[in-house]
Protein backbone atom coordinates (compact mmCIF):
# COMPACT_ATOMS: atom_id res chain seq x y z
CA UNK A 1 0.00 0.00 0.00
CA UNK A 2 1.41 3.39 -1.04
CA UNK A 3 1.69 6.00 1.68
CA UNK A 4 0.31 9.36 0.60
CA UNK A 5 2.68 12.25 1.22
CA UNK A 6 0.92 15.17 2.84
CA UNK A 7 2.38 18.48 1.73
CA UNK A 8 2.08 21.92 3.21
CA UNK A 9 -0.74 23.67 1.27
CA UNK A 10 1.54 26.48 0.07
CA UNK A 11 4.14 23.97 -1.13
CA UNK A 12 1.45 21.94 -2.87
CA UNK A 13 0.09 25.03 -4.64
CA UNK A 14 3.56 26.06 -5.78
CA UNK A 15 4.28 22.58 -7.17
CA UNK A 16 0.96 22.59 -9.02
CA UNK A 17 1.60 26.03 -10.50
CA UNK A 18 5.16 25.13 -11.51
CA UNK A 19 3.87 22.02 -13.30
CA UNK A 20 1.10 24.06 -14.95
CA UNK A 21 3.69 26.64 -16.05
CA UNK A 22 5.78 23.93 -17.74
CA UNK A 23 2.70 22.60 -19.54
CA UNK A 24 1.81 26.14 -20.61
CA UNK A 25 5.28 26.72 -22.08
CA UNK A 26 5.17 23.39 -23.93
CA UNK A 27 1.66 23.51 -25.34
CA UNK A 28 -0.17 26.73 -24.54
CA UNK A 29 -3.28 27.14 -22.36
CA UNK A 30 -5.03 24.11 -23.87
CA UNK A 31 -2.25 21.89 -22.48
CA UNK A 32 -2.97 23.04 -18.92
CA UNK A 33 -5.55 20.43 -18.01
CA UNK A 34 -6.18 19.38 -14.42
CA UNK A 35 -5.42 15.74 -15.20
CA UNK A 36 -2.17 16.59 -16.98
CA UNK A 37 -1.02 18.81 -14.11
CA UNK A 38 -1.85 16.11 -11.59
CA UNK A 39 -0.02 13.47 -13.60
CA UNK A 40 3.06 15.68 -13.80
CA UNK A 41 3.46 15.83 -10.02
CA UNK A 42 1.67 12.67 -8.92
CA UNK A 43 -1.49 14.08 -7.36
CA UNK A 44 -5.15 13.50 -8.04
CA UNK A 45 -7.54 15.79 -9.88
CA UNK A 46 -9.37 16.21 -6.58
CA UNK A 47 -6.21 17.52 -4.90
CA UNK A 48 -5.79 20.21 -7.56
CA UNK A 49 -9.46 21.13 -7.38
CA UNK A 50 -9.16 21.32 -3.60
CA UNK A 51 -6.45 23.98 -3.90
CA UNK A 52 -7.76 25.92 -6.91
CA UNK A 53 -11.41 25.07 -7.48
CA UNK A 54 -12.15 24.99 -11.20
CA UNK A 55 -9.75 24.80 -14.13
CA UNK A 56 -10.53 28.46 -14.91
CA UNK A 57 -9.48 29.39 -11.38
CA UNK A 58 -6.29 27.39 -11.85
CA UNK A 59 -5.55 29.33 -15.05
CA UNK A 60 -6.16 32.66 -13.29
CA UNK A 61 -3.82 31.58 -10.49
CA UNK A 62 -1.27 30.54 -13.12
CA UNK A 63 -1.40 33.99 -14.71
CA UNK A 64 -0.83 35.60 -11.29
CA UNK A 65 2.03 33.13 -10.72
CA UNK A 66 3.59 34.25 -14.00
CA UNK A 67 3.14 37.88 -12.99
CA UNK A 68 4.93 37.22 -9.70
CA UNK A 69 7.83 35.58 -11.56
CA UNK A 70 8.01 38.53 -13.92
CA UNK A 71 8.03 41.02 -11.03
CA UNK A 72 10.92 39.08 -9.46
CA UNK A 73 12.83 39.28 -12.75
CA UNK A 74 12.13 43.00 -13.00
CA UNK A 75 13.45 43.50 -9.46
CA UNK A 76 16.64 41.68 -10.48
CA UNK A 77 16.97 43.95 -13.54
CA UNK A 78 16.46 47.06 -11.43
CA UNK A 79 19.08 45.77 -8.98
CA UNK A 80 21.65 45.70 -11.79
CA UNK A 81 20.78 49.35 -12.47
CA UNK A 82 21.92 50.17 -8.92
CA UNK A 83 25.45 49.16 -9.91
CA UNK A 84 25.64 50.66 -13.38
CA UNK A 85 23.69 52.50 -16.08
CA UNK A 86 19.97 51.89 -16.53
CA UNK A 87 20.34 49.66 -19.59
CA UNK A 88 16.91 48.41 -20.74
CA UNK A 89 18.26 45.24 -22.45
CA UNK A 90 17.51 43.00 -19.46
CA UNK A 91 14.03 44.49 -19.11
CA UNK A 92 13.07 43.89 -22.76
CA UNK A 93 14.45 40.34 -22.74
CA UNK A 94 12.70 39.45 -19.47
CA UNK A 95 9.32 40.60 -20.82
CA UNK A 96 9.89 38.83 -24.14
CA UNK A 97 10.88 35.57 -22.45
CA UNK A 98 7.89 35.61 -20.10
CA UNK A 99 5.28 36.16 -22.77
CA UNK A 100 6.95 33.67 -25.13
CA UNK A 101 6.54 30.98 -22.46
CA UNK A 102 2.78 30.94 -23.03
CA UNK A 103 1.69 33.78 -20.76
CA UNK A 104 0.66 36.06 -23.64
CA UNK A 105 -1.63 33.35 -24.99
CA UNK A 106 -2.94 32.60 -21.50
CA UNK A 107 -3.79 36.27 -20.86
CA UNK A 108 -5.59 36.47 -24.20
CA UNK A 109 -7.59 33.29 -23.46
CA UNK A 110 -8.63 34.55 -20.03
CA UNK A 111 -9.63 37.96 -21.41
CA UNK A 112 -11.80 36.21 -24.03
CA UNK A 113 -13.58 34.33 -21.25
CA UNK A 114 -14.44 37.58 -19.46
CA UNK A 115 -11.55 37.84 -16.99
CA UNK A 116 -10.20 41.34 -16.44
CA UNK A 117 -6.90 42.41 -14.89
CA UNK A 118 -7.48 45.04 -12.23
CA UNK A 119 -3.79 45.55 -11.44
CA UNK A 120 -1.68 48.37 -12.77
CA UNK A 121 1.68 50.01 -12.41
CA UNK A 122 3.92 46.96 -12.78
CA UNK A 123 6.43 49.01 -14.79
CA UNK A 124 6.12 52.29 -12.86
CA UNK A 125 9.48 51.86 -11.18
CA UNK A 126 11.09 51.08 -14.53
CA UNK A 127 9.72 54.36 -15.91
CA UNK A 128 10.90 56.26 -12.84
CA UNK A 129 14.40 54.84 -13.08
CA UNK A 130 14.71 55.50 -16.82
CA UNK A 131 13.44 59.03 -16.32
CA UNK A 132 15.91 59.66 -13.51
CA UNK A 133 18.74 58.34 -15.67
CA UNK A 134 17.67 60.53 -18.60
CA UNK A 135 17.59 63.62 -16.37
CA UNK A 136 21.03 62.77 -14.96
CA UNK A 137 22.49 62.42 -18.44
CA UNK A 138 20.78 65.63 -19.52
CA UNK A 139 22.40 67.55 -16.68
CA UNK A 140 25.88 66.42 -17.72
CA UNK A 141 25.43 66.60 -21.51
CA UNK A 142 23.38 69.78 -21.83
CA UNK A 143 20.86 68.01 -24.05
CA UNK A 144 17.13 68.14 -23.43
CA UNK A 145 15.75 65.29 -21.33
CA UNK A 146 12.57 63.56 -22.50
CA UNK A 147 9.45 64.09 -20.41
CA UNK A 148 8.32 61.34 -18.06
CA UNK A 149 5.29 60.86 -20.31
CA UNK A 150 7.60 60.28 -23.31
CA UNK A 151 9.24 57.45 -21.40
CA UNK A 152 5.87 56.09 -20.22
CA UNK A 153 4.60 55.93 -23.80
CA UNK A 154 7.80 54.29 -25.03
CA UNK A 155 7.80 51.66 -22.27
CA UNK A 156 4.08 50.97 -22.79
CA UNK A 157 4.59 50.50 -26.55
CA UNK A 158 7.51 48.14 -25.95
CA UNK A 159 5.47 46.16 -23.40
CA UNK A 160 2.60 45.87 -25.88
CA UNK A 161 5.03 44.67 -28.56
CA UNK A 162 6.44 41.98 -26.25
CA UNK A 163 2.93 40.71 -25.50
CA UNK A 164 1.98 40.66 -29.18
CA UNK A 165 5.22 39.06 -30.39
CA UNK A 166 4.40 35.42 -29.53
CA UNK A 167 0.81 35.86 -30.69
CA UNK A 168 1.20 37.67 -34.02
CA UNK A 169 4.88 38.50 -34.49
CA UNK A 170 5.39 36.22 -37.50
CA UNK A 171 2.33 37.66 -39.24
CA UNK A 172 3.43 41.26 -38.64
CA UNK A 173 6.90 40.53 -39.98
CA UNK A 174 5.54 38.76 -43.06
CA UNK A 175 3.37 41.82 -43.77
CA UNK A 176 6.56 43.76 -44.54
CA UNK A 177 8.46 40.91 -46.19
CA UNK A 178 10.48 39.73 -43.16
CA UNK A 179 10.75 36.12 -42.04
CA UNK A 180 11.06 34.51 -38.61
CA UNK A 181 14.80 35.15 -38.47
CA UNK A 182 14.04 38.84 -37.89
CA UNK A 183 12.51 38.17 -34.45
CA UNK A 184 15.80 38.71 -32.61
CA UNK A 185 16.42 41.89 -34.59
CA UNK A 186 13.06 43.20 -33.40
CA UNK A 187 14.05 42.63 -29.76
CA UNK A 188 17.36 44.41 -30.35
CA UNK A 189 15.49 47.28 -32.06
CA UNK A 190 13.26 47.77 -29.01
CA UNK A 191 16.32 47.82 -26.76
CA UNK A 192 17.78 50.61 -28.88
CA UNK A 193 14.47 52.50 -28.90
CA UNK A 194 14.43 52.47 -25.09
CA UNK A 195 18.07 53.49 -24.92
CA UNK A 196 17.38 56.54 -27.09
CA UNK A 197 15.17 58.54 -24.70
CA UNK A 198 17.47 57.64 -21.80
CA UNK A 199 20.43 59.11 -23.69
CA UNK A 200 18.38 62.34 -24.07
CA UNK A 201 17.02 64.21 -27.06
CA UNK A 202 19.21 66.28 -29.31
Amino acid sequence: MTTRVRRDPDVAKRLILEAASELLAAGGPSAVQVRAVGAAIGVSDAAINHHFGTRDQLLEALLRFGGAKLRAELRAVLETWNHGPADPAGLVRALHRMYAEGYAELARALHRSGWGDTGSGMLNEVVDRLYTEARRQSATSGRRAPSREDIQVTVAAMHQAMVMEPLFGDEFRRSVGLDGTAADRLIDWWIQVLRTPVSCSA
